[in-house]
């Protein structure tokens, strides 16, 4: 099964036993591999405003497509971000904040098996 299939049916999971930390993650990652996807402005081919196209989907263009090893190495550097995270609120002191961390990169460990 693709990665980015996993993350949505462990979010359908995380929301069904209301579990806040796993759902925010999951969505989280999930929009961070959507962002991925998109069109920079410059790529979609910016013009001055009189040149603009007009009329519904005249400036939509295609996402871009991203492999499993693209899906793969944001969700890695989503996980790595959450155990920095985690490493540095616990440095600081503040426990708390780095068991909510530390809690998502276990969910996203999971989902990487």
């Amino acid at each position: 099964m693709p990665l980015r299939q996993g993350l949505k049916d462990a979010l359908v999971v995380a929301m069904k036993s209301r579990d806040r930390t796993a759902a925010s993650v999951l969505r989280t990652t999930l929009a961070a591999i959507d962002n991925a996807g998109a069109v920079a402005v410059a790529d979609a081919g910016a013009q001055a405003v009189e040149l603009t196209p007009v009329g519904v989907g005249a400036t939509e263009v295609p996402r871009r497509d991203l492999t499993e090893d693209d899906v793969e190495k944001i969700v890695r550097a989503e996980l790595a971000e959450r155990r920095t995270l985690a490493a540095d609120y616990a440095r600081a002191g503040k426990a708390e904040q780095a068991e909510r961390f530390q809690a998502e990169a276990d969910v996203l460990a999971g989902v990487l098996g």
